[in-house]
This record gives C-alpha cells, sequence and structure tokens, in this order.
C-alpha cells in the first residue's frame, strides 16, 4: 500500500478538522470521519466531478453522505475544496445559526446536495438522483451530442445497510441497472451499542451481489485500491456497484479506534491531543491546514471549473443544434409551464359521478407527456391509484425514456426515491399508493418537507368508504399525521372539480404537495353554481350559502367538511333549510393552505361570531378543535373501521345525512 506523503497530510488534515470540530462543539460524531477520511478524499480530488465555485452546475457528480452523522467529513471536505464554507464557519460546526449543522442540511450549505441523518434515507435519495439521470440524458442526449452524464456518489455506513428502506432501494436500483450509481460502504464494524457483530452478522457482498450489483472488497485505509476499484465502478455501466472499503473507525485514536466511544462523542482534550501528535500535528493544534495541504486541495475547484466551462461551451453547441431540446431542458430546470397550460386539463360534467382518484387519473393522462418535467408511479399500484398513463412507455433498463414508474411494493423507498428525483432540480415526480400505507412513508414525506421539494405524493382510498378490504386498509389517523408535517400542503378534494383545482396548485407550488383521493364515485359540483375554482386554491371556502332566514328561533350552523363528506352535507343543508335551520356549508379541502389567508377572508368563512359548528371528516377529530370551537362538534372517529361495503360502513359510523342534521339540532 503506497500514499503519498501529500495525499497522507491532506488525509491527516481532513481527520484532525472533524476531531477538532467535533472537540470545540462538544457534541459530534468524530470516529466516522477519521476512518473514512482516506476514500472520501480520493473520491473528491481524484474521481469525482464536481464545481466548488458552482455547486449548482447541472452536469456535476452528486454527492451523498448518506451516513449524515459523520457531517463533520463533509465540512471539511467542502472547505478544503473551495466551496463557500470558512474556517469560521467549521469553528461553529452544531451551533445556532452556523452553515455546519449537526447533519447535512439541503439548501443550507453549499454543496450539501441532500439532507441526511435518518439512515438509508441518503442512499435511497441517491437511487433516485440517478433515476433522475438517466432519464432526463433519454430525453435529451443524442447521439452527437452527450449533455447529461453524471455519476451519483454514496458514502453509507453500517447503520444505513441495516435499515429496511436500503434494501427497498437496493433492489430496485439494481433492477434498474443503474450504473452511474456508486456507492462507498464505510464498513467499520461498529454502531452505537458496539460492535455490528450484535446484530448484523450478514453477508452484505452477498446480498448486493443478489440484488445485481458489481461488489468488490477492498481495505478503505488504501488509498491506492480506493482509486482503483471507483475506477472500476466507472467502468460497469449496467449495474449499479457497491464497494465494501474496510475502514477503522476513529482511525488514529490510540485509546478509542475501533470502539464505539468515538461514534457519538468527542475524543477528550487529552485523546484529542494524542491524535495531533499521531499524525505528526503540534499536539495543541487546531483548526490547522498546512500550506501545501491548502495549495494541494485548491486543484480542485481549478479543475472543476474548466470541466464546467468545457461543458457550457458544448451546451451552446447543442442548444445551436437542437434548440428544441434546449428549450425543453429549460422547462424542465425551471418547471416553466407553458402559457395556457391549464386547458391541457380536462373538463368535468356536472352529470356525472367519479371517483377523485379517476378525475385525477384523467388528469394525469391530459398532462404527463406534454410537462416533460412531470414525471412517477406507484408502489404496485397504478391500477387502482389511476398513475399509469396508458399512452406513455415504462421506465426500465432497456427504456430509461419512458415516463410511467414502476417501484414496486416499496413506500418507503418511493418516498426517498421521489425526493432524490426532485433534488435533480429537472423534475416534478409523484408517487402513489393508498393512504393507509403513508404510514410507511413518513420519514420521506418528512424530508421532502424539510427540504421544501417540488415532491408530489398521491394518496387514493382515502376513507373507511375503502369498504371490504377491513381496518386494515382503512385510514384513520393518517391525514392528521400528514397535516402535522410542517410545510407539507395537504388537500382532500371533494370533487373532480376541486380535484382539478388541487391538481393546478400541486404543480405550481414548487414545494411537497399530498394530493388525497377517494376510491369511491362521487357527484362533480357545477362550477356555474360553487365557486369551486375560486376557492379552493384558498383552502377553505363558502360553497353553498345560506338561503333563508331562520325560523322558530333556529340560529345559524356552519358545516365544515373535506373529500367525500361534504356531499353529505351539501344535502344535510338542503333538509335543514326545509327545517328553517340557516346552514352554511364550508368545504375545505386544506388547512395550510387556509391558514395562509388573510385574517379579514378566514373570518369572513367562518364568522367568529357563529360558533355553532360542525365538522365532518371520515377520519380523526384530531386537530379540527379550532375550527369546531367550544360550541361545535366534531364527527370523525376515533376507532379503527369495519370491514364491510363501503356505503353500509359510513352509516353505521355516522356519516349519513341525517346524523348529520340531528347533530345540527343538537346544537340549537
Amino acid at each position: 500500500m503506497h500514499t503519498d506523503p501529500i495525499d497522507r497530510l491532506a488525509i491527516n488534515t481532513i481527520r484532525l478538522l472533524a476531531v477538532d470540530m467535533v472537540e470545540k462543539a462538544q457534541s459530534g460524531h468524530p470516529g466516522m470521519p477519521m476512518g473514512a477520511a482516506p476514500m472520501a478524499y480520493v473520491l473528491w480530488t481524484k474521481i469525482m466531478k464536481h464545481n466548488p465555485q458552482n455547486p449548482l452546475w447541472l452536469n456535476r457528480d452528486r454527492f451523498v453522505l448518506s451516513a449524515g452523522h459523520g457531517s463533520a467529513l463533509l465540512y471539511a471536505l467542502l472547505h478544503l475544496t473551495g466551496y463557500d464554507l470558512s474556517m469560521d464557519d467549521l469553528k461553529q460546526f452544531r451551533q445556532w445559526g452556523s452553515k455546519t449543522p449537526g447533519h447535512p442540511e439541503y439548501g443550507h450549505t453549499p454543496g450539501v446536495e441532500t439532507t441526511t441523518g435518518p439512515l438509508g434515507q441518503g442512499l435511497s435519495n441517491a437511487v433516485g438522483m440517478a433515476i433522475a439521470e438517466r432519464y432526463c440524458a433519454a430525453r435529451l442526449n443524442r447521439q452527437d451530442m452527450t449533455l447529461i452524464d453524471y455519476n451519483t456518489y454514496v458514502i453509507c455506513g453500517d447503520g444505513d445497510l441495516m435499515e429496511g428502506i436500503t434494501s427497498e432501494a437496493a433492489s430496485i436500483a439494481g433492477h434498474l441497472k443503474l450504473g452511474k450509481l456508486i456507492c462507498l460502504y464505510d464498513h467499520n464494524r461498529i454502531s452505537i451499542e458496539g460492535s455490528t457483530d450484535l446484530a448484523f452478522t450478514e453477508s452484505v457482498h452477498q446480498r448486493y451481489d443478489a440484488y445485481g450489483w458489481h461488489v468488490e472488497n477492498i481495505d478503505g485505509n488504501d488509498t491506492e485500491a480506493v482509486e482503483k476499484a471507483l475506477g472500476n465502478a466507472r467502468l460497469v455501466t449496467d449495474k449499479p456497484s457497491m464497494i465494501i472499503a474496510s475502514t477503522n473507525i476513529g482511525y488514529g485514536s490510540p485509546n478509542k479506534q475501533d470502539s464505539a466511544a468515538s461514534h457519538g462523542a468527542p475524543l477528550g482534550s487529552e485523546e484529542a491531543e494524542m491524535v495531533h501528535r499521531n499524525f505528526g500535528f503540534p499536539a495543541e493544534s487546531s483548526f490547522h491546514v498546512p500550506d501545501p495541504v491548502r495549495a494541494h486541495m485548491s486543484n480542485v475547484h481549478e479543475k472543476g471549473s474548466a470541466a464546467e466551462s468545457e461543458w457550457n461551451e458544448l451546451f451552446r453547441e447543442y442548444r445551436e443544434k437542437h434548440p428544441d431540446l434546449a428549450d425543453e431542458l429549460d422547462t424542465m430546470l425551471h418547471n416553466r409551464l407553458p402559457e395556457g397550460w391549464d386547458t391541457l386539463l380536462p373538463d368535468f360534467s356536472p352529470a356525472e359521478k367519479l371517483a377523485t382518484r379517476k378525475a385525477s387519473s384523467k388528469i394525469l393522462h391530459a398532462v404527463v407527456g406534454k410537462l416533460p418535467f412531470l414525471a412517477g408511479g406507484s408502489a404496485d399500484l397504478a391500477p387502482s391509484t389511476g398513475t399509469e398513463v396508458k399512452h406513455l412507455t415504462d421506465f426500465k433498463s432497456d427504456n430509461y425514456e419512458g415516463a410511467n414508474f414502476r417501484f414496486g411494493v416499496r413506500e418507503h423507498a418511493m418516498g426517498a426515491i421521489i425526493n432524490g428525483m426532485a433534488l435533480s432540480k429537472m423534475l416534478i415526480p409523484y408517487g402513489a399508493t393508498f393512504l393507509v400505507f403513508a404510514d410507511y412513508m413518513k420519514p420521506a414525506l418528512r424530508l421532502a418537507a424539510l427540504m421544501q421539494l417540488p415532491s408530489l405524493f398521491i394518496f387514493t382510498h382515502d376513507s373507511i368508504a375503502v369498504g371490504e378490504d377491513g381496518p386494515t386498509h382503512q385510514p384513520i389517523e393518517q391525514l392528521v399525521m400528514l397535516r402535522s408535517i410542517p410545510g407539507m400542503t395537504v388537500l382532500r378534494p371533494a370533487d373532480a372539480q376541486e380535484t382539478k383545482a388541487a391538481w393546478k396548485i400541486a404543480l405550481t407550488a414548487n414545494k411537497p404537495v399530498t394530493l388525497v383521493f377517494s376510491r369511491q364515485s362521487l357527484p362533480v359540483l357545477d362550477p356555474d353554481r360553487y365557486p369551486v375554482f375560486e376557492g379552493t386554491p384558498k383552502g377553505g371556502y363558502v360553497l353553498s350559502e345560506w338561503s333563508s332566514p331562520s325560523t322558530d328561533g333556529n340560529r345559524p350552523v356552519i358545516i365544515i367538511a373535506t373529500g367525500s363528506e361534504v356531499h353529505i352535507a351539501l344535502e344535510a343543508q338542503e333538509k335543514l333549510q326545509e327545517d328553517g335551520v340557516p346552514a352554511r356549508i364550508v368545504s375545505m379541502p386544506s388547512r395550510e393552505l387556509f391558514e395562509q389567508q388573510p385574517d379579514a377572508y378566514r373570518n369572513e368563512v367562518l364568522p367568529p361570531s357563529i360558533r355553532r359548528r360542525i365538522v365532518v371528516e371520515a377520519a380523526s377529530p384530531f386537530g379540527w378543535d379550532k375550527y369546531a370551537t367550544d360550541e361545535g362538534i366534531i364527527l370523525g372517529i376515533n376507532r379503527f373501521g369495519s370491514s364491510a361495503p363501503g356505503s353500509r360502513v359510513l352509516e353505521e359510523y355516522g356519516f349519513s345525512t341525517q346524523h348529520i342534521v340531528s347533530a345540527v339540532k343538537n346544537l340549537q
């Protein structure tokens, strides 16, 4: 094993910067950066195509630190290679307002490609990034000009590969033959509790070989072996690559190397001084970068700048030869909707009855393929969710241009892959499954919101009206979960018209949106009678106003409903008004959008003086109290569903016109 002196000095500088960051913060994970520094250094300085002066260069290689707890490693690399991350930023590691938070955060630190920390998410995001590269390359590259051509690199750890999501993601990556996805596995055999032998003794090599990956085993301390393995991986074009690099957590620490003690806590001042001495640095020095290392690492941005300049020249030629494709790329990069795009959306007749999932399907069929940045699929439920676009082909290893994505029964990986596709900055991706299975996707949903990605999540079969499949498939608490995620917009439309409006919101939001659709057919509202298209973007609106004055002392009431329950609320309104009870119907497809409206508008829809209110939603009542007020009632569900025809289940659970009427009269 031979390592050039300058390489060795640079690697040790990376190690010690990580040690110093954690030591100063008295918080963090020094062990992983100390062990993984050699392979990270080789990747960043000798292999990876990137320009620190422009972290968003389109054709850069992507790097994902899936083992996000090792963030000090990434920050050291960013600083030394010339990204906008100063030494002062490193010294503020894990401090309030710093650019160096405890785990990497997308959009917060220049050069961070995705938010990582929840183990397994980063590797799964990387699968989405690699998918986006193949899809966009197939759409845009031509035989004479290869415009989109980048690799996605990952450093993951033992913990990542224990998580179930990586099994899902690795399986589909192998199936799709994503040859431009290359993973370095930091196999240090240590987790928080101690040796991985406590819980993880499988053969990762055999598992990934079975998934259809190219697999190599190397000594992670051998820089020549790392460089050779990465070179081999780049030559394998029909398989993703897993390089299993045996490393030593806490490398160079006399008392904490190969120990869980170096995983998630500072080494301690005495141990840190010994590590400095072991690497030939002054014992009391901290945050020290030798001049030769600074000069050596500066070569990275020089190479990166030259590579980008060469690509920019290629793009100029590409624009001249293929102006239509160049315009398509511009459209994808800016998610630019063509003028009059909404005329593509289908019209729905008030004379028909249509499940909102089927209305959504008609909308997808109208726009997918015509909006080049929009692509997605389902977790093996396309016939039920309506997300298979019949006139388009499937995305697969021999047809990367296909716009129908088959994620298989892999909801969690689907969510993270969708996020990775969105991180390409070229796509608005969507993924679909049943609402009850949103539980399987929660971490990915949360990260989509945290990163404010334009990821679209389609959930159908939205209530106990699912019927015969019973309580395992009838969502109760899932709407509460989705609405509780900060930064997530949830839309549960009442009919095909609100569905159309919801899709317009989703396609222009440029942030994560959840669309929740019914299994059962619903009446289509007449937009000439009801202000559907004006009201839906506001989240909540007066769908139907009281038309008769109160009689016999009956006081006005507001009925707030969402989704399919809006229709029984309208029926209840008619009966109440026959009895002289004035009832206003408020449709509230999105609480988040309603909360964003000015106070004056919200008070107009829900006058504070009218506190007799009924909230109707076939789901958990949690969170509706402020709308119902202390003088109102929430008609929701506080138990699991039952197996029977959907109409019968709804009736038994109190979602009927008569039940609403009775509830209103009880308030009088």
